[in-house]
């Protein structure tokens, strides 16, 4: 009879902890599925436990939905795994010609760009991004001059051909444009004048006249007219400025949703030494890495802007989970909006145990509702959880959403 009791104890205290976790588990669940009772037929959610990859929740899991710009998390998922938190893109200056011992340059500069988003004026750049922009043409035009270039006789010449010519994103049913012009070669996101109200006529033009007036401005006249053209193969780099490294990027991209960097770094996958990257190439490239990664996805677009982009929760949550393994997750975790502190996230859940604890990315049509993320819980789990809710109301979603991921951080 003692042999039993010492058993009947041993297996009791190996049984406790999952036993709790169960109850844990339950009252979770009643929790999520009494605040999904409000999401509607059209929604669906899933969460799973970080660190056994179990299911913990899920209502209509498997069916994929509109996104919104829970897109850019297969976006910049995608760009963080292809190039490393550190890369950095390149816009330079390449000289066509021959510098002379007065200083003189006779031939051409081509101002080539390298799909660097954030690349501009110095004001803008640090109006824009902060410390989250480094490179400027006032930089490559001083770079320029201590390099000995007194003066150009020739002409400076916009290269863009890394990307293809489309401006704007692609996809059907698109919910309102991407906030600036696409190019290889960006200058002030496209924007012809400070208040971003017009568009550039021929970005690769504009930006060879900004470098002109930058290079005029040095002291270094340059005697032709600014145009577009493709760098000639036996071109020197004569300057470069690197943009802010890509775990920068990401984290200008999903803390604000910004649609336009979003767009860029799609069609920065596709970069390669042909030029003409599109968003048709970066969007497989960016349904590969899903794939991969043990998700799915169809991608039309990098922002989300279309409504072409689709994806069930199960799959966005089985892409933020496959993040948290990878060696640069702290640059993409950083890259998120925090409940209560930052981004889209700042103005909800100011209150109670998900401030602070949860982390993620929002999303929103004009009848879509998205919260994709990760939540600490105060006993000490990490879930990692995907709301999507299509024919709703955005601002009632949002209350499910919050209900949730409060419900999620409060758990024990």
């Amino acid at each position: 009879m003692r042999r039993f009791t010492i058993a009947a104890a041993l297996l009791a205290a190996v049984l406790s902890p999952a036993l709790a976790a169960g109850q844990s588990d339950s009252s979770l669940q009643k929790r999520l599925g009494s605040a999904m009772r409000g999401a509607g037929s059209q929604s669906g959610a899933y969460v799973m436990d970080a660190a056994t990859d179990k299911r913990v929740f899920g209502a209509r899991e498997g069916r994929a939905r509109i996104l919104a710009s829970n897109t850019k998390l297969f976006t910049t998922a995608a760009v963080l795994a292809q190039y490393g938190a550190q890369h950095r893109f390149a816009t330079e200056v390449l000289g066509d010609g021959q510098l002379d011992a007065d200083g003189v340059f006779t031939g051409d500069l081509y101002l080539r760009g390298g799909g660097d988003p954030t690349f501009g004026s110095r004001a803008y750049v640090r109006r824009s991004f902060g410390s989250g922009g480094d490179a400027s043409v006032e930089d490559l035009a001083a770079a320029l001059a201590q390099a000995g270039i007194q003066r150009v006789r020739g002409r400076v010449l916009g290269d863009e051909s890394k990307f293809d010519a489309r401006r704007s994103g692609r996809g059907a049913g698109r919910d309102g444009e991407v906030g600036g012009q696409l190019s290889g070669l960006i200058f002030n996101r496209g924007f012809s004048n400070t208040f971003g109200s017009a568009f550039q006529a021929t970005p690769a033009v504009f930006a060879a006249a900004q470098l002109d007036a930058a290079l005029g401005k040095e002291g270094v006249p340059v005697s032709g007219a600014p145009r577009a053209g493709r760098t000639p193969g036996g071109a020197t780099v004569l300057a470069t400025e690197q943009s802010s490294p890509v775990a920068t990027l990401i984290r200008l991209t999903n803390k604000p949703s910004d649609n336009y960097i979003a767009e860029m770094l799609l069609k920065d996958l596709a970069l390669d030494d042909d030029g003409g990257a599109s968003t048709a190439e970066g969007a497989t490239d960016a349904e590969n890495f899903a794939e991969q990664s043990g998700s799915f996805a169809d991608i039309a677009d990098g922002s989300g802007l279309s409504r072409g982009n689709r994806a069930a929760p199960k799959a966005v949550a089985k892409l933020l989970d496959a993040m948290l393994d990878r060696d640069d997750a702290a640059a993409w975790n950083d890259s998120l909006t925090i409940a209560g502190r930052d981004g889209t996230l700042a103005p909800r859940m100011r209150r109670g145990p998900a401030r602070g604890r949860c982390r993620g990315k929002t999303g929103t049509l004009r009848d879509v509702s998205a919260l994709s993320g990760y939540c600490e819980s105060i006993g000490g789990r990490t879930f990692a959880f995907s709301i999507i809710m299509n024919s709703a109301n955005p601002a009632s979603a949002r209350s499910v959403q919050d209900r949730m991921a409060q419900a999620l951080a409060g758990s024990r």
